[in-house]
Parts: structure tokens; C-alpha cells; sequence
């Protein structure tokens, strides 16, 4: 059995109706692991034991007749940064490291609530601070594609490990584009839903205000289906949304629908492959009954600088706490309290979260607070009201998901800026607090992946689902075995 034509809809269709056990399921993914794991680094840990209590719990519980969830026996992976009870989550930072989960995310609970089956935990950039998963203080993961090439940041772990058929399904997180971007590169679907959809407890804070858990997947239809279990209110979290409509319709055509393309998005700087393939990709909507319009983003240009001002503010605050007193890494070598501090946390934290909290700090700090955090949530409201000014003409935006596809290990590491520009796509949908989706579109002539960027407005997924439905029924996308990678 090849993991890799498995969708998780059909895993749990075919568990349920007892064509397959949970048990087989894992074991053939286990192998896939086995296999793959040594080559593209994927993981941090696995949960072998664990996973098999799971699976062989689902198929006891189908053997006494009682109803499986929506997810039984789907084999998933959670991306390091998120709380699964009773298993190590570091952040792929040396200052967790020995750190415990308590509890389950809130997503996470509804997972296993849906008798899913938890395989293990995703390699990331640490705290999910990068766009390439070089920064993960475990080594970086590699992209079944190409292993010479990153597999996109910060899900690195998650999008490759869904790519080769490691998993059925992974969580991710998307702060500005960490979700959608190793999606793009790694050739498999990528959903950010609207902030507030879904909870954020249970998710290691990066920057509260654009974070957002979401999964990655083979199909469309996992990815609506994945997003219908984890969404809804969580008294836990204050920023989901306490009602909205659940995303459904998602074959309802899309003759009529309004497509708009952002001129600001297909300048000088976007790789030609990437922009024909995205222009053929609209071009299919547009076959099937879409209209296509130009339209303008106007404070688009604005959007990567005024986030490197709002992430890093956010993210000093929200690492403040690993402090090397209450949980994970204390030096040894700390003499005094003052020591405990500055000694943990330089051994503990990366280059780049050190360099991101120093930025942050700064940016916080007497005399510059107005003119740099003050201003660029200035700047965030002119980007949010341009999202809504453009969704009053059309029903969804088409843009890349990445102005390359993946890059070269090693390739951008001296140079932070030109890292950071490889989210320059992805950051305004956080920034608003939109919906968006990436799913692959094409390949370059050196066989790379490419992804398109479909952006609906905030709680609007349904339109968004129903738009990568429709181009992926037309426009299917070959996968990565098919390629000769196997």
C-alpha cells in the first residue's frame, strides 16, 4: 500500500467502514518513516508506542460497533511548536529541551477527539522564527524534491513529511506565512485560516496577533475537512472567534466567481517559471467561468518591513518568559540570578530568535515605541483596509505563494533581509487576519514545485475551499513520487 495515495478523507472512510484497520494504516506510514526519515530529517521525535495505542484503541472501538470520528486511524503530525500531553515540545530550541506538555492544544484535543492517530513531532525553525527550517537548533529538515534544496519555513518538518508520505496530515503554524510557503516548495496544500478561527491555545506564542494554527495536506478536501474539525470557540483562547459560520460548500462550482490579481504582486523580483505557472492556474478559473480582474494592494509594498517591526515586538514579550527558571534550559555555569537569566537564554536561544527579541526590544523601547511599533500598526490598518476595499470587488485574490521556489540549502543564511523576502507574498494575509491557501500550480523546468496563493476575507474559507477545489479537480498536480523521487 503506497502512504502516498492515501488522502486522509479516504483513510478515515475506509477505516470506518472497516475496509482497512488503523493498525495497517500506521504500520504502512510507520514504514514510510522508517524509510524516508534518515534522507529528509522530518521529525523530532515519533511516537511509535504511543501511535500504535491509538490505532489498535480505534479498531477496538470500531470492533464494538460504536461510531469513529471524522479522522479515525488518519495518521498525523503535530510541527514542534504545539502542545501534545505527555510528549516534549521544544520549539527545535535548545531552551526547551527536556520541556513536558501538561495538556493538549486545543486543536490537538479536537484531533484525537476524531480518533486521529498522533505519530510524532515536526521539525521547525526555532520558535518558528525562519523560512527555511535552517534555524532549527536540531538541524534542518531537507525537501523530498530535491534534498539539496529547504523545504520552506518555518512547517518545514510538517510540509515534507506530508510530501513523501511520512503522514496523511500535519498541523502547522502561520505567523507570516510558515504554513503556505513550505506548502508552495514542498508541492503539497497549505491552509491559513482567518485569525480567530481557530484556537491558538496550545500553540507556543511567536506573535499573538498573527498566529494561527492550520494543516498541511495532500488534497483540498483534507484540508476542509482538518479545518471543519479544529475551528470553532475555545473559552481558552479570547481571540477565537466565539461564532461564525463553519466552512461547508466546497463543490459548488465557480462560475461567476470574482478572481482578482494584485498588480503589486507580479513586479520585477517574481521568478518568471512562478508567474507563468500562476497565470495558467488563473487562467483555468477563468475556463471554468471566473472573472478575472486587476486589482491594487496598494500598501502591499509596506507589509515586510512594518511586520519586522510588529513579529519581533511581540515575539520579545512573548519570550520573556523562558527565563531559565520555571521550565527548560538553566545554565550550569550560572553564579547568581542575574547569571540564570543572561547565561540561559544566550546558551539557549538561536542567532536568528536572538536576533528577532533584539529587534523586538528595541523597537519597544523609551523614545522609539511610536515611531516604530506605533507606526507600523499604522501601516497594518492601511494593509487591512485595502484587503477590504478589494474584497468589495472581488471574491478571491490569486497571487504567488512565494516569489521563488525552494532555494539551495545554505543560500540565504548570511543574508537575513533576503530570507525574510521569501514571505513577501504570504505576510499581508496575517497582517489582515485573511483566509488563504497555497497549492501547487506547476513545476519549474529543474522539477520544482510551484505554489498559488488563493486569499479570501476574513471567515470567508468556504469561497476559498470552493476556488482550490475546482482548480485542483482541473488542474491535478503530480505528485512527488510520480516524479521518480521514490
Amino acid at each position: 500500500m503506497s502512504t502516498l495515495s492515501l488522502s486522509a478523507a479516504s483513510i478515515a472512510r475506509d477505516v470506518s467502514r472497516g475496509r482497512v484497520s488503523a493498525e495497517e494504516i500506521l504500520r504502512c506510514h510507520m514504514e514510510r518513516i522508517r524509510s524516508w526519515e534518515p534522507k529528509v530529517k522530518a521529525f523530532v521525535r515519533v511516537f511509535e508506542d504511543e501511535a500504535l495505542a491509538m490505532a489498535r484503541a480505534v479498531d477496538a472501538k470500531r470492533g464494538r460497533g460504536e461510531r469513529l470520528g471524522r479522522l479515525a486511524g488518519v495518521p498525523i503530525a503535530v510541527k514542534d511548536n504545539i502542545q501534545v500531553r505527555g510528549q516534549e515540545t521544544t520549539c527545535a530550541s535548545r531552551i526547551l529541551r527536556g520541556y513536558v506538555a501538561p495538556f493538549d492544544a486545543t486543536a490537538v484535543a479536537r484531533l484525537k477527539a476524531e480518533d486521529a492517530v498522533l505519530l510524532g513531532k515536526t521539525n521547525l525553525d526555532e520558535f518558528a522564527m525562519g523560512s527555511s527550517t535552517e534555524n532549527s537548533a536540531l538541524g534542518p529538515t531537507l525537501n523530498p524534491w530535491d534534498l539539496s534544496r529547504v523545504p520552506g519555513g518555518s512547517s518545514g518538518g510538517s510540509a515534507a513529511a506530508v510530501c513523501c508520505g511520512e503522514c496523511a496530515l500535519a498541523l502547522g503554524s502561520d505567523t507570516g506565512g510558515s504554513i503556505r510557503q513550505p506548502a508552495a516548495f514542498c508541492g503539497v496544500v497549505g491552509l491559513k485560516p482567518s485569525y480567530g478561527r481557530v484556537s491558538r491555545y496550545g500553540l507556543v506564542a511567536y506573535a499573538s496577533s498573527l498566529d494561527q494554527i492550520g494543516p498541511l495536506c495532500r488534497t483540498v478536501d483534507d484540508a476542509a475537512l482538518a479545518l471543519d474539525v479544529m475551528a470553532g470557540p475555545d473559552p481558552y483562547d479570547s481571540t477565537c472567534a466565539a461564532a461564525c459560520e463553519q466552512p461547508r460548500s466546497r463543490e459548488a462550482g465557480v462560475k461567476g466567481l470574482r478572481v482578482g490579481l494584485p498588480k503589486e504582486y507580479f513586479l520585477p523580483g517574481l521568478d518568471a517559471e512562478v508567474e507563468a505557472a500562476v497565470r495558467g492556474a488563473v487562467e483555468a478559473l477563468r475556463g471554468l467561468g471566473a472573472q478575472v480582474s486587476e486589482i491594487s494592494l496598494p500598501h502591499t509594498r509596506f507589509a515586510v518591513s512594518s511586520y519586522y517591526i510588529l513579529a519581533p515586538c511581540e515575539a520579545s514579550s512573548n519570550l520573556a518568559r523562558f527565563d531559565g527558571i520555571r521550565y527548560g534550559r538553566r545554565s550550569s555555569e550560572a553564579r547568581s540570578l542575574e547569571d540564570v537569566y543572561e547565561l540561559s537564554r544566550g546558551e539557549g536561544f538561536g542567532p536568528e530568535v536572538k536576533r528577532r527579541i533584539m529587534l523586538g526590544t528595541y523597537a519597544l523601547s523609551s523614545g522609539y515605541y511610536q515611531a516604530y511599533y506605533g507606526q507600523a500598526q499604522r501601516v497594518r490598518t492601511l494593509i487591512r483596509r485595502d484587503f477590504v476595499e478589494a474584497f468589495e470587488r472581488v471574491d478571491v485574490i490569486a497571487a504567488p505563494t512565494a516569489p521563488t521556489a525552494a532555494f539551495r540549502l545554505g543560500e540565504k543564511t548570511s543574508d537575513p533581509v533576503a530570507m525574510y523576502l521569501s514571505d513577501v507574498f504570504t505576510i499581508p494575509s496575517n497582517m489582515a487576519g485573511n483566509a488563504s491557501i497555497s497549492l501547487p500550480c506547476g513545476l519549474t523546468r529543474a522539477g520544482l514545485p510551484i505554489g498559488l496563493q488563493l486569499i479570501a476575507a476574513a471567515f470567508d474559507e468556504s469561497t476559498l475551499l470552493r476556488a482550490a477545489a475546482a482548480l485542483e479537480q482541473v488542474r491535478p498536480f503530480r505528485l512527488w513520487e510520480d516524479n521518480g523521487h521514490a
